[in-house]
């Protein structure tokens, strides 16, 4: 009895010092396993005489049933403090401000969101939004927009071309909006009132000017239009876009092979004047090649930078900035 009493005291100080649920299962195993100390007693009742059976069956199965209940408040308290370590390792300090969700942190891009504005205040204005290939033919770039054979404009150092065809004709990267314009009043019946707005190419690279790069025009075909409705729109556009009602607006005559009389324009800005874009009554020749009667209608056209715009919006002296991907640079535009 004594060995049973030593055994069994034995067993709950493993208990009490088992670290961890598998400690203790080892020394579950060892005691009240299939081949366990405990397990091996209960398997001599058998060849013991009825008196012995009576008086140390008694005994091992209290000894069992006190190591059971010791196992099983031992496991409760381990699975506790398992539960308790992990949910301190796991915490979440919901003080903390939270990292920002990518979808946060994205921007959009100062130029979409210029070319966003300028579209809606010339919705607002009454005009059309037109739409074209960026990749256009000699025919619709230069030829209908009168620029005659020979002209420098066509010439590789201010047009990306492709290779030529086997006809020996060639396509190109649009050098400015304007074969938009052809295309629209080629299906469309005056009155005509569009703007194209979208990138355009040509050979050039530098603080100011970029080999692609956007541009916004307008167009407004009817019988009874001036150079007076041309600047009033333009200078009507311009006040909104810098919400400025003290800009004014000054043209400065100019040439270009699709509008006569052409004219620079230019805005007043920080006590002097800056060039914004060109302008003009749409020429007579580019309205014959779309169909349209030039003695019964008259149109004006105007071109402005959407780089320019922005760069002057934002405070920007490098056009080359929107083109560098700088989270740094792109993040200061909400």
């Amino acid at each position: 009895m004594t060995d049973l009493v030593n055994l069994e005291s034995q067993i709950l100080s493993d208990i009490a010092a088992a670290g961890d649920e598998a400690a203790l299962e080892a020394v579950r195993v060892a005691a009240l396993g299939k081949k366990g100390s405990i397990s091996a007693l209960l398997s001599t009742l058998g060849k013991m005489s009825p008196d012995e059976r009576k008086t140390q069956g008694a005994a091992i199965n209290l000894a069992k049933d006190t190591v059971t209940q010791a196992l099983t408040a031992r496991r409760d308290i381990l699975k506790s403090a398992s539960l308790d370590a992990r949910l301190a390792s796991e915490t979440i300090d919901v003080t903390l401000p939270l990292r920002e969700a990518p979808a946060e942190a994205g921007r959009i891009h100062p130029l979409s969101q210029v070319m966003d504005e300028l579209t809606t205040i010339f919705a607002d204005m009454g005009f059309s939004i037109a739409e074209g290939p960026d990749i256009e033919t000699d025919d619709y770039n230069f030829t209908k927009l009168n620029f005659p054979e020979g002209h420098p404009a066509r010439e590789m150092h201010d047009t990306f071309f492709f290779n030529p065809k086997q006809d020996g004709s060639r396509m190109l990267l649009r050098t400015h909006t304007s074969p938009v314009q052809v295309r629209y009043m080629e299906n469309h019946e005056p009155p005509l009132k569009i703007i194209s707005s979208g990138r355009v190419y040509r050979v050039d690279s530098d603080a100011t000017h970029s080999p692609m790069f956007h541009q916004v025009e307008g167009l407004w075909v009817d019988e009874e239009i001036s150079f007076a409705n041309l600047k009033g729109v333009v200078q009507d556009f311009l006040q909104r876009f810098f919400e400025r009602d003290d800009l004014q607006v000054r043209f400065r005559p100019s040439f270009f092979p699709f509008t006569e009389p052409s004219a620079e324009m230019d805005m007043s800005w920080n006590g002097g004047w800056l060039e914004i874009g060109g302008c003009g009554m749409v020429h007579p020749n580019v309205l014959k090649h779309v169909n349209i009667d030039s003695e019964k209608y008259l149109g004006f056209a105007f071109g402005l930078g959407v780089e320019r715009l922005a760069m002057l919006r934002y405070g920007v002296n490098d056009l080359r900035l929107f083109y560098e991907s700088d989270l740094r640079f792109l993040k200061q535009f909400n």
